[in-house]
């Protein structure tokens, strides 16, 4: 093993843009999985029988297939309904589909765990549906999603490694030529390991930054830590 090797690939342009493009893939795939998610969590809880069968047929379908699967569905058969896309947008959009169904799952626990009496109580107070949806229940059913959507956010991060099987310049597929080309497949792997592991990382700290923000317990106790050192440093006496 090449310790210089394996910085030269780490610092390479290469694999640098091959990391923003599994980046960039991993975003935008999560973007867009979460608006289908949150789309068919609300059509899940729907009055209506219809609605309720589209996004239990939609969940069937999208978990019961491999990702590879779609992902190679969505390159290769779209076309011949001469719906012709560019690899990354055959990428995101099969990603985003597959993300959407288990994302759904995700939302709709977190919607039923709020409590019932806080959407009656909004009534009370001639709030419509919507509002209390927006204002009442996804404000609560945030913090109790947050967890598994993080691990979500993760999971989705290294399942960008398979749309290199459509030729998507991300971070894997770099690796792999980089490495074909030179016949040091340990080396090239070590340096893409160790992009996925600074990204996995940066997930990790932002997941846990967002947990304590959107929680109110865990924001004053940090004010009031922060609060308590203020209070000591100005107690302390100056040096004269």
């Amino acid at each position: 093993m090449s310790i210089d090797l394996v910085w030269q690939y780490i610092s390479s342009p290469a694999f640098f843009q091959g990391a923003m493009m599994t980046l960039l893939l991993t975003l935008c795939s999560l973007l867009f999985g979460i608006v289908i998610g949150l789309v068919l969590a609300l059509l899940q809880e729907s009055r209506f029988r219809g609605a309720r069968g589209l996004a239990f047929v939609y969940l069937w379908l999208f978990r019961g297939t491999p990702v590879l699967f779609q992902i190679i569905f969505v390159y290769n058969v779209l076309p011949t309904f001469g719906l012709r896309f560019s690899a990354f947008t055959c990428a995101v959009l099969a990603l985003s589909l597959n993300e959407g169904a288990y994302m759904a799952e995700i939302l709709r626990s977190g919607l039923q765990a709020v409590k019932s009496g806080q959407r009656t109580a909004g009534m009370a107070l001639g709030m419509t549906r919507g509002q209390i949806m927006r204002k009442i229940v996804l404000p609560q059913a945030a913090r109790i999603v947050l967890p598994p959507m993080g691990n979500q956010m993760i999971s989705m991060l290294k399942s960008s490694a398979l749309v290199s099987v459509i030729a998507v310049q991300e971070l894997l597929l770099i690796a792999n030529q980089t490495a074909s080309a030179s016949f040091r497949y340990f080396e090239a792997l070590c340096a893409a390991g160790v992009y996925y592991l600074v990204l996995t990382s940066l997930f990790m700290v932002f997941q846990s930054w967002l947990e304590r923000s959107l929680d109110p317990k865990k924001r004053k106790r940090s004010a009031g830590k922060r609060g308590g050192l203020l209070m000591r440093a100005l107690r302390q006496p100056t040096a004269r």
